[in-house]
């Protein structure tokens, strides 16, 4: 799992990859469409689809001439238990550190600090 987790972000790393994947969330495309906003070549595009494909982020279909991109979702799914696991153990961390902050604060004893122009 760890390795296939690699692969998925190592192939996010790229900001075209990233894009192309955030465009592919609202549906299948065909190379041309993902190409298109790109001041760069079809062949680049592919290229950049054949990292996103062996990550497993998509698959290509025949669709008679056409040839659509596909997102599979539960690439993404596996990333964010990923990261939601070291989220709510930095979390806990957190919270042990408030915790402790809050107990600290409940130590130190309070003094006042005289104000100009009263006495002391």
């Amino acid at each position: 799992m760890t390795d296939r987790l690699s692969k998925v972000f190592a192939a996010l790393s790229d900001p075209t990859r990233r894009d192309i994947v955030a465009r592919l969330t609202d549906g299948d495309a065909t190379v041309g469409d993902l190409a298109a906003p790109y001041a760069v070549s079809m062949q680049a595009v592919s290229k950049h689809l054949k990292v996103l494909e062996a990550a497993g982020l998509v698959t290509r279909s025949r669709d008679a001439q056409r040839r659509p991109v596909h997102l599979e979702a539960e690439v993404l799914d596996l990333m964010t238990g990923w990261i939601e696991r070291y989220r709510r153990r930095a979390e806990e961390r957190f919270q042990r550190l408030d915790h402790l902050l809050a107990d600290l604060d409940d130590e130190q004893p309070t003094t006042e600090i005289p104000r100009e122009g009263t006495a002391s």
